[in-house]
């Protein structure tokens, strides 16, 4: 099982504790053969290039796209998240394996917060669960 991570490193605080998250649910399994590459990228805005990269490159079985938009004064905020959405929906469709969107969208610092360890849990660990479920199911309907 070979698993790629994308992280933002704009909100930095947020990302490494979702990454935290992440890795906390792979250090649970026990596989015999994984692999796992983290890769940083400046932004958001950048997580799907950054996933699409290392898809060309490690050819991986899933891919986790960890990141955190807060909404702002402008609407900024849509332009990214929407932006953002897409790309990750497209590369799942164009490269037929789970590419994960584990994106906070928040209206504040606090939402992302309790959303990245807090009383919300935490959606990296979150994104982690999905990524497994996601290559069981492609194994099972390959």
């Amino acid at each position: 099982m070979n698993v790629c991570i994308i992280v933002s490193q704009w909100h930095k605080d947020i990302t490494d504790a979702l990454l935290e998250g992440a890795f906390t649910v792979f250090e649970k399994i026990e596989v015999d053969e994984f692999a796992m590459e983290v890769m940083n990228v400046p932004g958001s805005y950048e997580l799907p290039l950054g996933a699409q990269l290392a898809i060309n490159k490690y050819a991986p079985d899933a891919v986790i796209c960890l990141g955190c938009i807060i909404r702002g004064e402008t609407p900024h905020f849509n332009y990214i998240s929407q932006a953002v959405a897409y790309g990750i929906m497209q590369l799942n469709l164009a490269h037929n394996i789970p590419v994960i969107f584990g994106v906070l969208t928040t209206d504040t610092i606090k939402q992302a917060k309790q959303r990245s360890g807090g009383k919300h849990g935490n959606k990296g660990a979150d994104a982690a669960v999905t990524a497994l479920e996601m290559m069981e199911l492609r194994n099972k309907l390959k």
